[in-house]
């Protein structure tokens, strides 16, 4: 008679269950992530050098005269590599006896909760270095104290397309920041004005707004305080102002711990968040305390 684990059965389908939940809730909670560039470290690599060129200017010509203005390309590089991420969990014989599909579908979407957190928390931390001020002007667009009106919104979206941001540009902040924009103005859901076309709808439907003045805005309740304030950094950015480069997106592993009489389920990711180019994007500092909800 064949030997049979306790686990034997339930195993695969539990660990099916909360890695597919895993990766689901991880996509579609990382709304930052999906706005900037996504680069591509492959196998044996250590580091993807990112060239970058300045502006060039052409120049009038006289017929049958030598052109004698150059151009100066102004190479510049940005090193980029990767780190892993992880999160472990231990599933007891036990447990998985007594499985229950809820609940490991709940420490699946615990899981991709953390992943997808952790990857689009690391893209917001680089909002407040970009530094659009280069080009003229503060280099934190916005202050302490103050609202994000329509008014300062389209001052924003004026100074990007000013400075020559590389379109598509986006704006993202906290949603009790864009909230005081809406109410500051009679703006139509965006059930009228669907997300452009250019972005992932799947990924991105539920964190997107509205569009003003052909920039799309959205919101992420991932950005978080400036310490001893109320507001926080947002930004607005061109997709090519930042970047995520993976080596591996999502590695799932188990392990047998027979002494404790479980398994180990860990599931880890190897990726870095970069500036590409800081001046192609500004922090956008707004208030961000709740709103009077009665």
């Amino acid at each position: 008679m064949a030997i049979q684990a306790a686990t034997t059965g339930n195993l695969e389908n539990v660990q099916n269950i909360i890695l597919a939940k895993t990766r689901f809730t991880m996509e579609h909670n990382m709304p930052c992530v999906e706005l900037v560039e996504h680069l591509r470290l492959g196998k044996g690599e250590k580091q993807l050098t990112v060239p970058k060129v300045v502006q060039a200017t052409a120049a009038n010509l006289v017929d049958g005269q030598d052109i004698t203005e150059t151009a100066d390309i102004g190479v510049t590089t940005t090193d980029l590599t990767t780190a892993e991420v992880g999160l472990k969990f231990i599933l007891t014989d036990k447990l998985v006896r007594q499985f229950n599909e809820d609940v490991f579908a709940i420490c699946g979407r615990q899981a991709g909760d953390a992943m997808g957190r952790k990857k689009d928390t690391d893209v917001i931390a680089i909002f407040s270095a970009l530094n659009a001020g280069a080009l003229g002007g503060a280099q934190i667009w916005g202050a302490d104290n103050t609202n994000l009106t329509l008014t300062f919104l389209s001052a924003c979206i004026a100074r990007a397309k000013a400075h020559k941001f590389p379109r598509p540009i986006f704006v993202v902040h906290h949603p009790n920041a864009i909230f005081a924009v809406v109410t500051s103005a009679a703006l139509t859901p965006s059930a009228t004005y669907p997300l452009p076309h250019g972005w992932s709808e799947e990924r991105l439907r539920d964190f997107y707004k509205f569009t003003l003045n052909q920039v799309p805005v959205f919101e992420d309740g991932n950005i978080a305080a400036i310490s001893g304030t109320d507001s926080a950094y947002g930004v607005i950015a061109s997709k090519n102002a930042m970047a995520v480069i993976d080596q591996v997106g999502f590695n799932p592993e188990r392990e047998r711990d027979a002494s404790l009489r479980a398994w180990e389920l860990v599931v880890t990711a190897d990726y870095g968040v970069f500036e590409l180019d800081d001046t192609y994007g500004a922090p956008m500092q707004y208030e961000m305390g709740d709103p009077a909800a009665s």
